[in-house]
């Protein structure tokens, strides 16, 4: 792959969502490392969005184990149901949390973390995985990251695991 440089020119948020899903399809397109795609996803994510900590947590032996991310050093092991991450897994569901403290069994893997959103990766109805999100700010996530992100891991899955 050559350098890439994304041109996000859109102010509304809906609009550099779509710009980026646009200009990332091409980053990933002759990618077929899972590992590899998952960091330069997390990459372009934290760049293009300067999202706290973007990562992926990958099942694995019946847990979540910490794969490709951006950001501060992280929880490299969640379990089934625990925490966001493991909720989004059980529940197989996108989470939106507003506010990380007022979610019951928040796994605070820094401090600094506030609001979080975490989209499955799925297929036919097993979790793959799991995209996590923190801002360093509350009610960062909303319906717009959700269905954009949810986008996102669709083109992630049918070039990984379909």
């Amino acid at each position: 792959m050559s350098e890439v440089n994304f041109n996000i020119t859109a102010s509304e948020k809906a609009e550099r969502y779509q710009q980026f899903l646009e200009q990332v399809k091409p980053c990933i397109e002759g990618e077929t490392y899972e590992v590899s795609l998952l960091a330069n996803v997390s990459a372009a994510l934290k760049e293009v969005f300067g999202f706290f900590w973007v990562g992926f947590y990958l099942v694995k032996d019946n847990q979540l184990i910490l794969g490709p991310f951006q950001g501060s050093m992280a929880c490299s092991i969640i379990k089934f149901g625990k925490g966001v991450c493991g909720t989004a897994w059980k529940e197989n569901l996108t989470q939106v949390v507003p506010d990380v403290d007022q979610f019951p069994g928040h796994i605070a893997c820094s401090s600094l973390s506030r609001s979080e959103i975490v989209v499955p990766m799925a297929v036919k109805g097993d979790v793959k995985g799991v995209l996590d999100i923190d801002s360093n700010q509350l009610s960062t996530f909303d319906e717009t990251d959700k269905l954009y992100l949810e986008q996102l891991i669709n083109i992630i899955i049918k070039k990984l695991y379909v």
